[in-house]
């Protein structure tokens, strides 16, 4: 995977089944070698006896060519990646290609890659799209804003999968305590191992939910997920299912067939076996050009709740729950263990200092690579739960910020079981600094900042009934002081001119236009939302609720009066598609292009059946509207 490129570094990631000593990674110009570094230098992690992480973090003294193509190599057992990996190159190639560009003005974005969901995955188009199209017209970049695996919501196939790839790499054994299982390998024969691991999940006494949860004492579970049958549990399970969400590799190297179920399916329970193993099989026959994408466009990633567990952190009842107990808290620990080794690790490397990766490396096989230590996994994971410093910035014009909305809340103080605010205070102002040195920028949030009213108030209800966990009632004006906070820096004089906020994790695409009114200058805005690369919501319930905002949300209603987001003008862009909807139910890839001053020029979607969706600006197509003089002068309106 081709990660951070910048002037001055290119950072590439992979995993091998064996230790990189004799390999080499080469950037050229043409046939001009740039830079070079030996594999062995590399940062590396081993994960399992065959499996190794590397990351390389190439430097160039004099700064590598911008705007120009490049193209990088690696070289293991003196055979290029076109003998390695040949279905890697796009027609034509000797390497992987890709450009560094002076100005970040071609985005592609979304998020959401549910691997059994009934739909065809956009990733894929995207790749074909950039098989059939010269270089000068791909994207820049690559944003992933959240749910790259669904950790909480595993097929019974791909969990076999899993399983059957942590005895192929020989992943680490790692043990538990205060769990029903004294270790990961039981989890092949114990009775609950498939299908039933909600009972293995820790549960608690309730002390937040409703009143009557409360009253009677009933021991509610602290993941909160409505599909936790087959809940990821250790950190080998994570950094096995990225494998085989992103490698067509990992899958050729394991079968379901080697790891038994131990139960008998219920007709039920069969039939969608075999409906999610039909999907997980056309998912698969995708990954080879999803790889192919990843190695020729540039990736960042940050994560969102799926990426670890449904409502991670979404109220401080949930966390006081769910870390208070060991084994929850291993499980959370894991999954942002696996999250940054195989996301977060390339999103901008220098965050992590050396004693990180010693630390990382320790936690599995030791300094010397003899047993894993287990006191070393536990600081580890205390390092991860105690890490500030997710979110990061990409030094392009304009500035891409990409904003941690998870790991630093704003906490409630009136109610355990009310939302967080997705950022708190000093999170803000940390965002607010960043923004202070730009002209214009590009934020990446993984919940859309202004989404759609009625699915609001929805949410809101559901707050008030006390189960914010239903509906997932996390959304930026759900916190009073982070929302009044985040608009507060809109309006601030020094902030940019422009923004443009990419937003992901709802499972539909929409595009606002937001002005803030009775000032001189206004800042302008414009929220962009593509999601999922590979879901989509359940209709005809999205239809239903898109009609109750138009109705109940229309300009002139007195409900759209009541509801006005501190003195901004949002306008909803209509998509380009048959019937009045402005809601576009459909798995996509969002593609942004950019004006020199970072205002949008082009909204559009690409649909994984291969459709382009544009959302005009109407404004602006009035504008250039030419005027067409009648024939009759007694006839012009």
């Amino acid at each position: 995977m081709l990660r951070r490129t910048t002037q001055h570094e290119v950072v590439v990631w992979a995993v091998l089944s064996t230790p990189p000593d004799e390999g080499t990674l080469s950037v050229f110009d043409d046939q001009t070698l740039l830079a070079a570094m030996p594999l062995s230098s590399a940062q590396q992690f081993r994960a399992g006896k065959h499996a190794w992480v590397v990351l390389a973090h190439l430097r160039c003294a004099h700064g590598f060519p911008l705007d120009a193509p490049l193209r990088y190599d690696i070289l293991l057992d003196q055979k290029p990646l076109s003998e390695w990996i040949p279905d890697l190159l796009y027609e034509g190639e000797r390497s992987p290609h890709f450009v560094i560009p002076s100005q970040a003005n071609h985005l592609a974005h979304g998020s959401c890659r549910h691997p059994h969901h009934q739909c065809d995955d956009a990733l894929v188009t995207l790749d074909d799209k950039l098989a059939n199209e010269e270089m000068s017209q791909w994207p820049d970049i690559l944003i992933m804003s959240g749910d790259q695996i669904y950790a909480d919501d595993v097929a019974t196939p791909m969990l076999q999968r899993i399983r059957a790839l942590i005895t192929r790499l020989d992943l680490k054994n790692e043990y538990f305590d205060a769990a029903p299982i004294a270790h990961c390998r039981e989890l092949d024969t114990h009775p609950d191992g498939f299908l039933n691991r909600t009972k293995l999940l820790p549960a608690q006494r309730a002390r937040y939910g409703s009143l009557f949860e409360r009253l009677k004492g009933r021991a509610l579970p602290i993941f909160t997920s409505q599909t936790t049958s087959n809940h990821l549990i250790s950190f080998a399970e994570h950094f096995a299912m990225y494998l085989l969400v992103w490698s067509p590799e990992a899958w050729r190297i394991t079968n379901t067939a080697s790891v038994a179920l131990n139960r008998t399916l219920t007709p039920q329970q069969q039939s969608r076996y075999q409906r999610e193993e039909q999907a997980l099989t056309h998912f698969q026959h995708g990954l080879t050009q999803v790889r192919r994408l990843f190695a020729h466009l540039s990736t960042y990633m940050i994560f969102d709740d799926h990426d670890i567990t449904d409502d991670w952190n979404i109220t401080v009842g949930w966390e006081q729950a769910a870390y208070q107990q060991p084994f929850s808290r291993r499980i959370i620990g894991n999954g942002l263990f696996a999250y940054w080794l195989c996301q977060g690790w390339g999103n901008d490397p220098k965050q992590f200092d050396p004693s990180f990766i010693t630390l990382a490396t320790a936690s599995q096989f030791g300094q010397s690579g003899d047993d894993p230590n287990d006191s070393a996994h536990d600081a580890m994971i205390e390092t991860l739960l105690r890490f500030e410093h997710w979110h990061y910035n990409v030094p392009t014009t304009p500035c891409v910020v990409v904003l941690d909305t998870r790991t630093r809340r704003w906490r409630s103080e009136s109610s355990m079981n009310r939302p967080s605010g997705l950022m708190d205070w000093e999170a803000l102002m940390d965002f607010q600094h960043d923004l202070l040195k730009h002209d214009s920028a590009v934020i990446v949030s993984a919940a859309p900042m202004f989404g759609v009213k009625f699915i609001e108030v929805l949410q809101r209800i559901a707050i008030w009934l006390g189960k914010p966990t239903i509906v997932d009632a996390e959304n930026w004006m759900a916190h009073p002081g982070s929302a009044n906070t985040l608009l507060s820096i809109f309006r601030h004089q020094r902030t940019p001119t422009n923004y443009v906020i990419l937003s992901g994790d709802v499972h539909y695409s929409f595009a606002y236009d937001i002005r803030i009114r009775f000032r001189t200058n206004s800042p302008r805005l414009w929220q962009i939302t593509a999601s999922g690369f590979k879901n989509n919501f359940p209709e005809p319930l999205l239809s239903i609720c898109e009609w109750c905002d138009r109705i109940l949300f229309s300009p002139r209603s007195p409900f759209n009066w009541l509801t006005k987001r501190k003195r901004m003008r949002i306008d909803r862009r209509d998509p380009d598609t048959a019937g009045p909807k402005r809601l576009v139910n459909a798995s996509a890839v969002g593609l942004v292009t950019l004006q020199p001053d970072g205002s949008p020029h082009t909204i559009s979607l690409l649909t994984a059946d291969g459709k382009t969706i544009h959302f005009p600006d109407k404004k602006a197509a009035k504008a250039v509207e030419p005027s067409i003089p009648p024939l009759d002068p007694n006839q012009a309106d």
